[in-house]
């Protein structure tokens, strides 16, 4: 059966900053939607990452230092019901749609290891960035979530939101898989192919890169990368 008419949830992280392996959780976000597209749950999430938010994220997301130490939760309680929530969805075999799936379960992935928690099986993923990608390989401009969500028009308020992105990205997906009815195919099976298109993304990108930049190295692990030193980190 094809994960498009089964029920599916979608994910989103807001966090301190761009480096995936060192940023912390400031906001969370999980839709779950039944096997008609329809919002069915939503859990979400306000951390104290225990540490400064920088100015640069905090005008990403909206959420300051200030803010998250006086009405966040501590960073592992919060990292922990993420994971179980993830884990829980995973268990019973409902696909997980994140946007760029890599940088928010690489943060779970380095955030779990942080706090001594169990790390997540992460499957299945459906990640509308890698599919765009693939079945759009020559498309013109960027690829943000904001930049696809208008080109398939799909509704996007409050960008930047957790909230907001993990519904888009959702929304997004149904959107894609209306046009490219090859995208049609148990979550599994397409969890398994993103795992190819992203490495192959990665190379062919890297190769790009090592024209002008003989040292260029683009990561293409999905969905979640290698951590730099697997024996510390335990992910």
């Amino acid at each position: 059966m094809t994960w498009n008419i089964e029920p599916r949830a979608a994910f989103d992280l807001e966090t301190t900053g761009r480096d995936s392996r060192a940023a912390r959780i400031v906001t969370a976000s999980i839709v779950v939607l039944g096997a008609d597209g329809r919002v069915a749950a939503e859990h979400e999430w306000l951390a104290d990452p225990g540490i400064e938010i920088p100015a640069e994220a905090a005008e990403v997301h909206g959420v300051t230092t200030e803010k998250a130490r006086a009405e966040g939760r501590p960073a592992r309680d919060v990292v922990a019901e993420v994971a179980l929530t993830l884990q829980d969805l995973f268990d019973r075999g409902v696909p997980v749609v994140a946007y760029n799936a890599a940088y928010d379960f690489t943060v779970m992935a380095a955030e779990c290891a942080r706090h001594g928690l169990a790390q997540l099986t992460r499957f299945p993923v459906l990640d509308p960035y890698v599919i765009n990608k693939q079945v759009e390989r020559y498309r013109k401009g960027k690829r943000t979530l904001v930049a696809l969500c208008e080109q398939y028009g799909v509704i996007l308020t409050d960008a930047h939101s957790s909230a907001a992105d993990a519904l888009a990205a959702a929304q997004l997906l149904d959107a894609m898989a209306s046009r490219f009815p090859e995208l049609h195919r148990p979550a599994a099976h397409l969890h398994r192919s993103q795992i190819d298109w992203s490495a192959a993304q990665a190379a062919d990108f890297e190769a790009y890169l090592r024209r002008t930049k003989p040292a260029a190295l683009v990561e293409g692990n999905w969905p979640v990368l290698a951590p730099h030193d697997a024996g510390q980190s335990g992910f």
